[in-house]
């Protein structure tokens, strides 16, 4: 069903997936496929393209949900992968990080392996992705900061549509599902 009080040009809000004629990607696709199978409720927000912080913080007051950062990171060795979730607003500072999980210092991702194993291109980074992680290569993350949100926003493997569910159903339904458990981890605000 379309929610038309928030329709514009290019945007167009949906409880659920949406349903209109626009052709969507296998990745996409699947994220709808996955929520509904797991009888989950969101809402769903197309748009333009976004890329920057600031183009998804518009696509948050349309949904009245936070946006986060998602950081996809992988081990000077790249043969561990992370996929970290912090505030929108908060500086990320990989020393803290990496001697919270006891690894070594930590660098982004290649995006040949975000779309290996993620199914992302860059600027699409979510949760979403670790559907596809089916041998469990990525760990999720979350900051501390995240643990009173009830709602949350993050896009379905692509930058031109952005979700809105309950963050409970991300961590005690969606994510395990997947096969992956995650970590909380307490970043400092500056360092």
């Amino acid at each position: 069903m379309t929610d038309h009080s928030y329709q514009a040009p290019g945007i167009t809000k949906y409880a659920g997936r949406p349903n209109d004629d626009t052709v969507r990607n296998e990745s996409e696709t699947a994220v709808y496929d996955y929520l509904d199978r797991l009888g989950i409720a969101y809402t769903t927000l197309c748009h333009p393209a976004a890329f920057t912080m600031e183009e998804c913080e518009a696509v948050r007051k349309r949904l009245d949900a936070p946006v986060f950062k998602n950081l996809f990171l992988t081990n000077r060795q790249q043969t561990e992968y992370y996929l970290l979730m912090i505030p929108a607003d908060k500086p990320f500072k990989t020393k803290y990080l990496s001697s919270q999980l006891g690894c070594a210092r930590l660098s982004f991702a290649s995006p040949e392996a975000m779309m290996e194993m993620l199914h992302i291109a860059p600027g699409a980074v979510s949760p979403m992705g670790l559907i596809h992680d089916t041998s469990s290569r990525v760990r999720l993350i979350i900051d501390s900061d995240l643990a009173a949100i009830d709602t949350y926003a993050c896009h379905p493997c692509v930058n031109t549509a952005s979700i809105a569910l309950s963050l409970s159903d991300l961590l005690k339904k969606i994510i395990p599902a997947t096969g992956h458990t995650y970590t909380w981890v307490t970043l400092p605000v500056e360092g």
